[in-house]
């Protein structure tokens, strides 16, 4: 029996997150480290709200964020005109709203992923421009959820087919993206990590970045399978990682689809305890990938479901520990700048 929709992914309104967050604090581990936050939204999604204001802000707690990727999320969609151009109301969402932040504000969004449609085809040419021309020369890619499992989780309801990333009108899209210098954000479970692979491989110069260590799923069907579910997905990782075009995300453990069960506390996980939960995952993506193709990303709001912005990112310098100072710059700033282009900050 799940404790709550796991189908939604949300258990705490934005004031009760931010309530909970403020029993636990700690100090900022190695401050001076540079870090581009390689994934976060901007969203008005009702109860859990979170604007550019919200990412600046958690972007002074302490840690050096120098610039911020903003993913798509599903908010601020165009109420009229054609469907296919609807999408892109979050791109000029997003702009006007960073435009609007006090100073060093332009780190926020410094590179911008939108949403579209690939099944559109040769018809998604427009689609891009649009993007592109509304980001004021930061739109960088596309992400569309390729997640789907048999139980529903994390589907919200949408219709969209098992398999997507072999649809042949999705990769006559997905071929658009390598003229246009766009990358693929990929956003699925670990038992689909052979379709992202599978991807990969047919469009070689296009870039590839698999979001959320690839989505090792830890509820529902897949509650109290944790070994066998990380045997599974480490195989996929490994064989994901023989596609030189494809990058990884180390981050998004702190949705509850993971099944860690940090939300069910009175109080925050430490950072410790952060740590020596997602080790396992950020080391084996780490050891696969390399450095230089591995990015940290907070994944917030979404992440903060089971701890704050300050604390994730201590966990994550506590994994890294023992990295040498060149490979952690690969890790938090020069994989995400090289994914992203992103040239607007030095480090």
């Amino acid at each position: 029996m799940l404790d709550y929709d796991y189908t939604r992914n949300a258990i705490r309104s934005r004031a009760e997150m931010n309530d909970w967050h403020a029993r636990h604090g700690e100090p900022v581990l190695e401050p001076e480290l540079p870090i581009i936050d390689a994934h976060h939204h901007i969203w008005t999604h009702p109860g859990r709200e979170y604007s550019a204001e919200d990412m600046l802000a958690n972007a002074n707690l302490g840690h050096n964020i120098v610039a911020t990727v903003f993913i798509e999320g599903s908010s601020q969609h165009l109420s009229d005109g054609p469907v296919e151009l609807r999408p892109t109301g979050e791109t000029g969402f997003v702009v006007r709203n960073v435009s609007c932040l006090p100073e060093k504000g332009d780190r926020i969004a410094a590179a911008i992923v939108g949403h579209a449609d690939l099944r559109l085809g040769k018809g998604l040419a427009p689609v891009l421009d649009a993007h592109i021309a509304l980001a004021g020369g930061r739109f960088r890619g596309i992400r569309q959820h390729l997640r789907w499992d048999a139980s529903g989780i994390g589907m919200f309801g949408r219709a969209d087919p098992a398999h997507l990333a072999a649809d042949a009108a999705f990769r006559a899209g997905f071929s658009l993206l390598a003229s246009r210098q766009l990358s693929f954000d990929a956003w699925a479970f670990h038992h689909q990590l052979d379709e992202i692979a599978d991807l990969a491989r047919a469009f070689p110069d296009t870039t590839v970045i698999v979001n959320h260590v690839g989505g090792p799923l830890g509820v529902g069907p897949y509650s109290n399978r944790r070994n066998e579910i990380f045997l599974e997905w480490r195989e996929g990782i490994k064989a994901l990682a023989g596609c030189p075009n494809v990058a990884m995300k180390l981050g998004g453990l702190g949705m509850l689809y993971y099944g860690f069960g940090f939300h069910r506390r009175d109080t925050p996980p430490n950072s410790l305890d952060l740590a020596s939960a997602w080790r396992p995952y950020v080391m084996t993506c780490i050891d696969c990938f390399g450095v230089g193709r591995c990015m940290f990303e907070s994944n917030f709001p979404v992440d903060g479901q089971s701890t704050s912005y300050l604390v994730l990112w201590n966990a994550f310098k506590r994994i890294t520990k023992d990295f040498t100072a060149e490979e952690k710059l690969d890790l938090y700033c020069r994989s995400a700048a090289s994914a992203y282009k992103i040239t607007s900050t030095k480090f």
